[in-house]
């Protein structure tokens, strides 16, 4: 359980931070790094919710934003080697499954593409596509981090399905993808 009494302790002024196992780090790991990409994506996220109706998706995006608490907890405390299972909180792939059948539900919806899109068209389906350049991000940073550090295999497929799902909800919100606005390869040239 996370009892908060003070928000500021002040340990943070040298540019170091703790882990979830209390190592200390510079502000600037890549582990940090990383899970700070995916507190911002939670927080685009919430931006989703707020800015208009979610309609159906809202349900799913709650769930999602606490399922990126889980993640950013599975990546503050590093993995050790033989770590008993169920000793933290990790992502699991029921998680990624979720994501997978929410996946295949809306985009049964979309008809296919033959271009690439641009990232925009209505103000929700621009935020998606925010959101999930920022999962990108964050899911590069994990890709980075785990060659170096035992990661959580689950956690970069779940930010790769997600990545996925906002897409999908991005041409959701356009329409269903009737206003999805085509790449033209060469327009401009």
């Amino acid at each position: 359980m996370v009892h908060l009494s003070r928000i500021y302790t002040k340990f943070g002024d040298g540019g170091e931070t703790c882990l979830g196992n209390g190592k200390k780090v510079a502000k600037d790991h890549i582990r940090v790094e990383a899970y700070g990409s995916v507190d911002e994506l939670n927080a685009l996220l919430g931006m989703i919710l707020s800015a208009a109706d979610a309609g159906e998706s809202r349900d799913l995006l709650l769930a999602i934003q606490n399922d990126l608490f889980d993640l950013g907890g599975d990546l503050c405390i590093p993995q050790e080697p033989g770590q008993e299972p169920g000793s933290c909180l990790r992502v699991t792939d029921r998680q990624v499954d979720r994501l997978e059948k929410a996946i295949d539900r809306l985009n049964e919806r979309l008809k296919p593409l033959n271009s690439f899109i641009l990232p925009g068209g209505s103000p929700m389906a621009s935020w998606c596509h925010l959101a999930r350049t920022v999962c990108r991000r964050a899911e590069r940073q994990v890709v980075t981090l785990a060659k170096g550090e035992q990661v959580n295999a689950q956690v970069i497929i779940y930010l790769n399905r997600l990545s996925d799902l906002l897409f999908v909800m991005a041409r959701i919100h356009n329409d269903e993808g009737s206003k999805d606005i085509l790449w033209k390869p060469g327009a401009n040239g």
